[in-house]
């Protein structure tokens, strides 16, 4: 499986001969402060967490992908995505709205993509993500869970692999944290070192490690 990170909350993810995009933004969103530029890569599914202009710019996308919104059961190109319930705030959606996390399966590993999730997870949310292998995960804070925040999530899923996202970059002017605060005490870090990174079933074994990517737009 081959998990590409344009930039923010936005991820390209290919196997099993299906190609996902993830939340994808509208370059300019907020009077610039998003600057990463436009998605080119075709997509069979599109992933949209909520409808926020940095989340949920579908229509300028090539091709003519699948959208995959809400909690649920969805089925898409042979793929089940499973949405569960949740807020981008932590006062119950009262300030920002709901959040729709994201689990599906790709080449035998189980995904995960939290979206803006605003608050550490309850019992019954946690039950319903069930097992993660990936977790794709805000770390930035204001606007989602904050390093600390993240971090209890990690206790909560135990996933095997992490990808931090929306985190400050050169190329997000939001009043959000970058990525090191959540990375101070983790003892697993791998910094790849570009915007793409592979997976095989075979490399989620032992203890969590975060993979650290930089974003491609």
């Amino acid at each position: 499986m081959e998990v590409k990170w344009y930039g923010h909350a936005a991820f390209f993810i290919k196997g099993d001969g299906v190609r996902i995009i993830t939340d994808p933004y509208k370059p300019g969103a907020y009077g610039g402060g998003i600057a990463y530029g436009p998605i080119r890569d075709e997509a069979d599914v599109v992933t949209v967490s909520h409808e926020h202009d940095d989340h949920n710019c579908t229509a300028d996308l090539p091709g003519s992908p699948v959208v995959v919104k809400g909690p649920g059961r969805h089925e898409a190109k042979g793929v089940i995505f499973e949405g569960i319930a949740t807020y981008h705030d932590p006062s119950g959606g009262a300030e920002r709205g709901e959040n729709t996390v994201f689990c599906f399966t790709v080449e035998g590993i189980r995904v995960c993509h939290l979206g803006d999730l605003g608050h550490v997870l309850k019992d019954e949310q946690v039950r319903a993500i069930g097992k993660v292998d990936l977790l794709l995960i805000p770390v930035g804070g204001f606007y989602t869970i904050d390093a600390k925040e993240a971090t209890e999530v990690l206790q909560q899923l135990k996933p095997k692999k992490v990808i931090p996202m929306h985190f400050k970059t050169s190329k997000c002017n939001f009043p959000i944290a970058g990525v090191e605060p959540f990375l101070q005490g983790k003892e697993r870090v791998r910094r790849v070192g570009g915007s793409v990174v592979t997976f095989s079933p075979g490399d989620f074994e032992g203890e969590t490690e975060v993979v650290v990517l930089e974003h491609a737009l």
